[in-house]
C-alpha cells in the first residue's frame, strides 16, 4: 500500500527553488501561487509588499481555531520561531523567508514549511500523549470538525490514547471497499504485535461516542485507533502522528486506486470476451448460382 507525503511537496519544492536562485544569484522574480492540500486546506506562496526578496508561506485551515483550542499556536513558535509573521488576511498562519538572508540549513527550512499542515494537526496530538504519559484521565475529549460533516475526536485514559475518525462513504460501494480494507488492517496485528488496535463501526459510533452528537446513516463510518504507550512515547510519538493525522485520505485514496483498479481490470475482461465470440461467430456460407443469362454469382448465407 502508498503511503502518502505528510509535506506539502508543491510549497517546498517552490522554495528550493527560490533558495537555488537567490545563493546563484539570480535576480529574484515574483511568485503568486495557491496550492490546495487535503482537508480544504489552502496554501498561498506570495511577495511581501512587492519585495521580491521576501517570500510569504501561508496556510488556511478551517478548524484551526479549534487546534488553537489545543496548542496549535505555540507548537508553531517552537517549530517555525522567528520565521512566524502576521497572517495575511483570509489565512491562520503565515511564515516569512528573507532571500536575502538565505539561512545556512536552507533545505531543511523549506522541508519544516512543507509540513506546516502536519505540525498544525501535530498540536491536539501531543496534548493528549502527554495527559497519557503523566498518567491522567478525565480531561475533555477533543472534538476537531476536520472536513465538512466529518470530525475527529481524541480522548486519553492513564494507559491509552483513542482516536476516532468520522467519515462519509459517498458511493454505497465504498462502504463494501472501505470494510475490507479496515479487516486488512485488523488482520495486520497478527503480523505485527506492535501495531495499534483498530475497530470499524458502521452507520452507528462506537461507544467511545455514545450519547454525544455523533452522525449515524448509512453512509457513516467511524475507525478507531487505539493507541498504547508503545506509540505515545517520546521516542515514537513523531511518527504515530505523521501516520495518523493523515489516515483519512490515506483510506479514501485507497478506496478510489481499489475501485480503478477493478474497473480497469472489468475492462480487459469484457475485451478478452469480446475477442472469443469474434473468435467463435461462424463464417457465412457462400452458395454459387447462375442468372438466366448464364452468368453465376454468388450468395451469402
Amino acid at each position: 500500500m502508498i503511503l502518502l507525503e505528510i509535506n506539502n511537496r508543491i510549497v517546498e519544492e517552490t522554495l528550493v527553488l527560490k533558495f537555488k536562485n537567490a545563493l546563484a544569484g539570480h535576480k529574484p522574480e515574483s511568485i503568486d501561487i495557491t496550492v490546495a492540500d487535503f482537508d480544504g486546506v489552502l496554501f498561498h506562496i506570495s511577495n511581501q509588499k512587492n519585495d521580491k526578496t521576501k517570500i510569504i508561506v501561508s496556510i488556511s485551515l478551517k478548524f484551526y481555531k479549534e487546534l488553537q483550542q489545543h496548542g496549535a499556536d505555540e507548537l508553531l513558535k517552537r517549530e517555525y520561531g522567528p520565521l512566524l509573521t502576521t497572517p495575511e488576511d483570509g489565512f491562520n498562519v503565515s511564515v516569512l523567508i528573507d532571500l536575502e538572508n538565505v539561512p545556512s540549513n536552507w533545505e531543511e527550512v523549506a522541508k519544516k514549511v512543507g509540513l506546516l499542515k502536519r505540525h498544525c494537526f501535530a498540536s491536539v496530538f501531543e496534548k493528549y500523549f502527554d495527559f497519557q504519559e503523566r498518567g491522567e484521565e478525565g480531561h475533555k475529549r477533543a472534538v476537531i470538525n476536520y472536513r465538512n460533516d466529518e470530525t475527529l475526536y481524541v480522548e486519553a485514559k492513564a494507559d491509552r490514547v483513542t482516536v476516532v475518525f468520522s467519515t462519509i462513504f459517498k458511493d454505497e460501494d465504498d462502504v463494501i471497499i472501505g470494510k475490507v480494507f479496515m479487516q486488512e488492517l485488523k488482520e495486520g496485528r497478527r503480523a505485527s504485535h506492535t501495531a495499534p488496535q483498530v475497530l470499524f463501526s458502521h452507520r452507528e459510533p462506537p461507544l467511545e461516542l455514545q450519547n454525544t452528537d455523533a452522525r449515524v446513516g448509512e453512509n457513516i463510518g467511524y475507525i478507531t485507533f487505539v493507541l498504547f504507550p508503545r506509540h505515545t512515547n517520546r521516542e515514537t510519538r513523531e511518527n504515530t502522528i505523521n501516520l495518523i493525522h493523515m489516515f483519512r485520505d490515506y483510506l479514501h485514496y485507497h478506496i478510489k486506486c481499489s475501485k480503478a483498479y477493478i474497473h480497469s481490470r472489468m475492462r480487459a475482461k469484457a475485451s478478452d470476451f469480446l475477442k472469443v465470440l469474434n473468435r467463435a461467430r461462424p463464417e457465412p456460407k457462400t452458395v454459387e448460382k447462375k442468372t438466366m443469362s448464364g452468368r453465376t454469382f454468388i450468395r451469402r448465407e
